[in-house]
C-alpha cells in the first residue's frame, strides 16, 4: 500500500465542505482516532470502490483507510445526496480554475482560494495515495460515499453505508 508523508498533509488538502456546521451533524462527526471500533479498507479505482457497501452501527466509530488505486483523482466523501448534490458545483469550480487536474491537485490554488478541502468526512486523492478518515456514526441517516469529482458521481462512483444492529 502507497502512503503519503503525513497523514495530517493529507487531511489538510482533503475533502469537501460538507462536514461543516449544519451538516455534518446528520450524518455524524469527526472520530476520535484513538476509540476506533474498527478498520475498514477502501479501494478506489476508476469510477468504482472496493467494497461497494459498507455496513455499520449507530454508535460505531471507523477508521477507513481510503487508497487512490486509480489513475486518476477520486474522491472518498461520506455524505448524502442532497450534500454531494450542494458540493458539485465547487468541485467544478475546482477543475475550472486549476485547483485540480484529473491527476493533480494545486495546493498552492487551492490554499489561495480558500478550497483546502480539510473537512473530516472526506479526502480527495491523487493516484497512489492513501489517507484516513475517522468518522463516528451517530445516527442512521440515509448516507454512502461518493466520489465528486465532476462526472465521478455521474458516472457510478458511489457507495452505500449500511446500518446493522451490532
Amino acid at each position: 500500500m502507497k502512503s503519503i508523508g503525513a497523514t495530517t498533509a493529507l487531511i489538510l488538502f482533503a475533502g469537501s465542505a460538507m462536514a461543516g456546521a449544519g451538516h455534518g451533524s446528520s450524518i455524524g462527526k469527526a472520530g476520535d482516532p484513538d476509540k476506533v471500533d474498527r478498520v475498514i479498507e477502501v479501494s478506489m479505482d476508476e469510477m468504482k470502490y472496493e467494497p461497494k457497501s459498507v455496513s455499520v452501527a449507530k454508535g460505531e466509530t471507523i477508521k477507513f483507510v481510503v487508497r487512490n488505486d486509480g489513475n486518476i483523482i477520486h474522491e472518498f466523501n461520506l455524505g448524502t445526496e442532497a450534500m454531494w448534490k450542494d458540493h458539485k458545483d465547487e468541485m467544478k469550480d475546482m477543475m475550472k480554475s486549476g485547483m485540480m487536474t484529473m491527476k493533480k491537485l494545486d495546493h498552492a490554488k487551492m490554499m489561495e482560494g480558500g478550497m483546502m478541502h480539510n473537512d473530516p468526512n472526506s479526502v480527495l486523492l491523487e493516484p497512489g495515495q492513501t489517507a484516513e478518515v475517522v468518522w463516528t456514526f451517530t445516527d442512521t441517516t440515509e448516507m454512502g460515499f461518493a466520489c465528486n469529482v465532476p462526472g465521478h458521481l455521474e458516472g457510478g462512483m458511489v457507495g452505500k453505508i449500511a446500518f446493522s444492529g451490532h
